[in-house]
C-alpha cells in the first residue's frame, strides 16, 4: 500500500519542479532574441596608425537592410562623409569617402532586431597616423593691412602764392610800359604841333 502511494507523490513533484523550470526560464528566452553587436573593425577604443576605408559591424543576427544605420562623427561631433550601409546577412559596411585627419572618431549604428526591436549603441576609436596631421582648426580672419600708399602733402596757401606774385608782377609791367608808350606818342604829337605854329615854319 505504502508503496502505490510513493509513485504518484513522485510523479507529482516532477511535474512542479518542470512547470517552476519553465517559469524561470520563460521570461529570460525573449531577451536573446535582441540583436547584439558582436565584432566591429576598426575595434572599439582602437588607436590605428592609418586612417581606414571602411568600417564593418557584425552582429549576433541577421540584419534587415532597411532598418540599419551606420554613421561615423569626428570629436566636433561633425558627421563625417560615408557612403550607406551595405548589409550582407550579419555585417553591416560603410565606405568612408576621404582619409580621416588624426583624432577621435565615434561610430554610431541603430539596427532592428528580429523581433521587431531596435538595437543602437556606439564607441570610439582613434587615428594617429605619425604621417598624417591633426584636424585643421578653424583660423582666425585676417585684419585688414593698412594702406602702404603714403598720403598727398596738402596744398598750402604759401606754396601757391610766388605764382599768384609773378602773374600780378608780369600785368603790373605791361601795363607801365603800354602807359609810358602812349606818353611819348603824345609829347611827340605836341612837339610837332609847337612846330607848325611857330612863324618861320608856313
Amino acid at each position: 500500500m505504502l508503496i502505490r502511494l510513493r509513485r504518484p507523490l513522485t510523479a507529482g513533484c516532477l511535474a512542479a519542479t518542470l512547470t517552476a523550470a519553465a517559469m524561470l526560464i520563460g521570461p529570460v528566452a525573449p531577451a536573446y532574441a535582441h540583436n547584439v553587436l558582436r565584432k566591429a573593425t576598426p575595434a572599439q577604443d582602437a588607436e590605428l596608425t592609418k586612417s581606414p576605408t571602411e568600417i564593418t559591424l557584425e552582429f549576433m543576427q541577421k540584419l534587415n537592410p532597411s532598418f540599419t544605420t551606420i554613421t561615423l562623427s569626428d570629436a566636433n561631433k561633425q558627421t563625417v562623409a560615408t557612403a550607406d550601409p551595405e548589409v550582407t546577412g550579419v555585417k553591416g559596411t560603410i565606405a568612408i569617402d576621404a582619409p580621416l585627419a588624426n583624432g577621435v572618431y565615434t561610430v554610431a549604428y541603430r539596427v532592428v532586431s528580429t523581433d521587431g526591436h531596435p538595437v543602437q549603441g556606439s564607441y570610439k576609436f582613434t587615428v594617429a597616423d605619425p604621417a598624417a596631421t591633426a584636424e585643421p582648426a578653424p583660423s582666425a580672419s585676417p585684419e585688414p593691412s593698412a594702406s602702404a600708399t603714403p598720403a598727398a602733402p596738402p596744398t598750402s596757401a604759401a606754396a601757391a602764392s610766388p605764382a599768384a606774385n609773378d602773374s600780378s608782377g608780369g600785368s603790373g609791367t605791361t601795363a607801365l610800359l603800354a602807359g609810358a608808350g602812349v606818353l611819348i606818342a603824345l609829347i611827340a604829337g605836341a612837339a610837332v604841333l609847337l612846330l607848325r605854329r611857330r612863324p618861320g615854319h608856313r
